[in-house]
């Protein structure tokens, strides 16, 4: 019985989720006043404007809808989620966080078309080919080249700006290139599976990410014991053959990243071996700070046990519940060093609240628990070993995210919802809601009217920022302002830029609308009061 030709609105999902998941890695915004939003705001743009195009593709010609229990939990988290954004101090960060998570689960569900349609495999390898591409922009800095899309802050970040975000999908991304190169059909398969195990293994050893270094080691470390020993992988052969032949590239990978001269300038005289001995310290260093942060983030979230603090609204909340010498807040102006905790669960937790965080965590075990035992299931395991690296790329995801942000970033999230939906297994139960066309014209402009929200923020944020990086008058900085209202940095600007000139009927405007940013933050009430106005409330 030969199985239907992939639908056309199916293919052009294809290349759609195809151009957006290479795009993603590359694309950057030049503006080094924005360091960190000059990598992210566009690479949510990219998330965004893929989860339009491929949802509505997704939705035209379907005839019934089959909702699974993990589709029901998952539907649930971003209802929780929704709910908490209502409540959130800064509604501007919420929509933010709120859509990243929209949009990865709209990419979730449009592979499980293509997967439906036989379209999984070419999409798989798309993935495993941004991964490694991500790595190679990494390289490139490492060895000295020299782009305007390179920060030089947390070298060797890449295009990603930061070297633990790109180690961190050099990790995800590992198990699936290893599985593609072993059951490669063609001779060339296994050679540039080897090539990208060698360049993943180099960029993430040159990271010194131990959050990355970790996860590889978990993921592989289930990949042997449930592939090769409990599958009997190691008996096949060709198996055998091939998974030699990416550990060699793996070492290879490791030894010329720790051979070759670089231009990484580490201040310690042996920055990997050091790494590696304080992978398990919690008693000093960044260690001791993150144990010092989990505890004062549980408190939050003891302080608000439903929902949370809202989605995004963790940096708005942490000062008010840490002490001022905490090291996760900067010294000068008393806000936290970075927008997220250091944990993906911790995020959650704080945001969310438990039960939202609960949800999340019972649909990846589904999900990784039913791609295994699919994969056990099958009558060719070798032939069929995509299934299998579903569970070890979430343990490579959930490890990164015990000890920094990933599901909350717009690459790992679209990366890891795209493999999560195009591995599931299929399943013949669950909830068919039949849809006419009125009722799917319905659904298509409900759901392009959110969506097309979340990328008309983003894109005005992207805009925003080129207008003030550019701006020489204080009209422009107004006008960057207007395009995003949310932004604390220019509303900064602009409030201290209005005091210098005596102008406090606008310095109060602008100072108070960073103080109901972030009501904790200090500097705005300074000129809220310099200006004899009344502190924001």
């Amino acid at each position: 019985m030969t199985s239907l030709p992939p639908s056309r609105p199916a293919r052009l999902a294809l290349l759609v989720l195809a151009a957006g998941a290479l795009g993603i890695i590359l694309v950057v915004q030049p503006y080094k006043t924005f360091e960190l939003d000059r990598f992210f705001v566009p690479k949510e743009l990219v998330l965004h404007a893929t989860a339009l195009v491929t949802g509505l593709l997704a939705l035209r010609g379907v005839e019934r809808l089959r909702l699974t229990g993990a589709d029901d939990v998952l539907a649930a988290f971003f209802a929780l989620s929704a709910l908490s954004a209502l409540f959130a101090p800064n509604w501007y960060l919420a929509f933010r966080s709120l859509a990243i998570t929209g949009s990865s689960l709209v990419i979730f569900w449009s592979c499980r078309r293509l997967a439906r349609e036989g379209l999984a495999r070419p999409l798989l390898v798309v993935l495993a080919t941004g991964a490694v591409l991500g790595a190679v922009t990494a390289l490139l800095q490492v060895y000295g080249v020299e782009a305007e899309s390179f920060s030089q802050n947390r070298a060797p970040g890449g295009t990603f700006g930061n070297r633990n975000f790109m180690a961190h999908l050099a990790a995800i991304g590992l198990p699936l290139v290893v599985a593609l190169a072993v059951q490669a059909r063609k001779r060339i398969g296994p050679v540039l599976g080897g090539l990208g195990v060698m360049i993943l293994a180099g960029a993430m050893v040159l990271s010194r990410s131990r959050a990355a270094w970790l996860a590889a080691l978990a993921s592989m470390l289930f990949l042997a014991v449930a592939g090769l020993w409990s599958g009997g992988l190691w008996k096949d052969p060709v198996v055998r053959r091939r998974l030699a032949g990416l550990a060699v590239a793996m070492v290879l990978g490791l030894g010329l990243a720790l051979l070759i001269p670089n231009s990484l300038d580490w201040r310690s005289d042996s920055p990997y071996l050091e790494t590696l001995q304080g992978v398990a310290n919690f008693k000093e260093g960044s260690g001791h700070g993150r144990v010092l942060q989990y505890r004062n983030t549980l408190r939050m979230t003891l302080a608000h046990p439903l929902l949370g603090v809202g989605p995004g609204n963790w940096s708005v909340v942490y000062p008010v519940v840490a002490p001022k010498n905490d090291p996760s807040l900067d010294r000068d102006d008393g806000m936290t060093a970075n927008p997220w905790p250091s944990s993906d669960w911790m995020t959650f937790l704080a945001e969310r609240g438990p039960l939202a965080s609960l949800l999340l965590l019972l649909a990846l075990l589904s999900l990784g628990v039913k791609g295994w035992r699919w994969w056990r299931e099958s009558a060719q395991r070798a032939q069929h070993l995509e299934p299998l690296a579903l569970p070890a790329l979430l343990i490579a995801g959930m490890v990164c995210g015990a000890f920094d942000a990933v599901l909350v970033l717009p690459v790992p999230a679209l990366y890891v919802w795209a493999a999560a939906g195009l591995l599931a297994a299929p399943e013949a139960g669950g909830r068919v809601i039949e849809l006419d066309s009125r009722r799917r014209r319905r659904l298509m402009i409900g759901f392009a009217a959110i969506a097309a929200l979340f990328v008309a923020r983003s894109a005005l944020q992207a805009g925003a920022m080129g207008v003030y990086d550019e701006a020489w008058k204080v009209t422009d900085a107004e006008r960057a302002a207007q395009l995003d209202p949310g932004s604390y940095r220019i509303r900064m600007f602009l409030a201290q830029r209005y005091f210098a000139r005596g102008d406090c009927t606008r310095v109060l405007v602008h100072a108070r609308a960073a103080s109901r940013l972030y009501p904790a933050a200090p500097r705005p009430q300074r000129l809220i009061r310099a200006c004899g106005g009344r502190e924001a409330k």
